[in-house]
């Protein structure tokens, strides 16, 4: 019989089709009653959890499922999932790193470049016709300013070689100083803020990050800095960041994550001085496709017996 797994997110049809070639799967993604009921009828045969990098897999879901050998997601972030209650009954936790490093750090790029350039502005100001009336407003230049990259890790790399082909600086903060960087490492978070005209948190989430950027760091970015996030709500303190933007604390914001996502706050989406992304980091058909692939190719060498070629714990 196809062994079972619980899916707590939804996939594209082509990465569901993958998973359900070898496996069963059932999906919790309907009404939360219906799940609850769901969880409670196939507890005993599920041994597998699958979800998205943003998904909440906590140990009171873990503790319905007695026989949960592991935890995947169709991402690289895991931060929603219950480390310690995974590793206090052995339960394998893994992620689809690296493949999807270029998307999201596209995506970085786009947020600075529309931030910086208005292109979103300049769509709107086309389709309302203002363009018949006069000029629109001047943008500014990317060339000659810093960007301040929070955690240069895989990603972070991709996105700073990117911001270095639109002649900006780099600088990064994180953990520690990484060997063979050419690029000025910021122990301080505020000091790199100070410097930073673009401040792109590329770190990742869960309980070491939430709201390190706060409003001493946003209050050092500084009325000409703009915040750019594809990486975790969690990571941004987003009231401080709304008030920030209402009282042009900093200049602006580029988001591609939020606090609670799908949901923006109100006073979020009525600011004129940010542009919104719907959490497109990896958002490509290739990309998911390949997320996808690494999510089987984890499962299959978890249930073979084989090496997982992304194994967090």
């Amino acid at each position: 019989m196809p062994i079972e797994l619980l899916k707590i997110a939804k996939f594209p049809p082509f990465v569901e089709k993958l998973l359900a070639d070898r496996f069963t799967l059932h999906d919790t993604t309907t009404t939360a009653a219906d799940a609850d009921a769901l969880i409670e009828r196939v507890a005993p045969g599920v041994r597998g959890v699958v979800g998205l990098g943003v998904s909440k897999v906590p140990k009171n879901l873990l503790d319905r499922l007695p026989y949960v050998e592991i935890v995947a997601t169709v991402g690289v972030g895991y931060d929603g999932v219950d480390l310690d209650a995974c590793r206090s009954r052995g339960i394998v936790v893994a992620n689809t790193p690296n493949v999807l490093n270029d998307d999201v750090a596209d995506v970085a790029l786009a947020l600075v470049l529309c931030s910086a350039r208005r292109f979103v502005d300049g769509h709107n100001f086309v389709l309302a016709g203002e363009w018949l009336k006069a000029p629109m407003p001047l943008a500014s230049t990317l060339r000659g300013k810093t960007a301040g990259i929070i955690g240069l890790g895989k990603i972070g790399k991709e996105i700073a070689k990117r911001l270095e082909a639109c002649k900006l600086k780099i600088v990064y903060h994180g953990r520690s100083e990484q060997p063979g960087v050419g690029y000025s490492y910021f122990a301080d978070l505020r000091a790199m803020a100070i410097e930073s005209d673009f401040l792109v948190v590329a770190c990742p989430g869960g309980k070491e990050t939430v709201n390190l950027v706060d409003a001493g760091v946003l209050a050092a970015l500084g009325a000409e800095g703009t915040l750019v996030n594809i990486a975790r709500g969690s990571v941004v303190d987003e009231p401080a960041l709304i008030t920030a933007l209402q009282a042009g604390t900093i200049k602006a914001a580029a988001l591609d994550v939020y606090a609670n996502e799908p949901k923006v706050p109100e006073a979020l989406s009525a600011l004129k001085n940010v542009v919104l992304f719907p959490h497109l980091g990896s958002s490509t058909r290739e990309t998911r496709l390949a997320m996808g692939q690494l999510t089987l190719a984890n499962l299959n060498a978890h249930f073979d017996g084989e090496p997982l070629p992304a194994r967090v714990i």
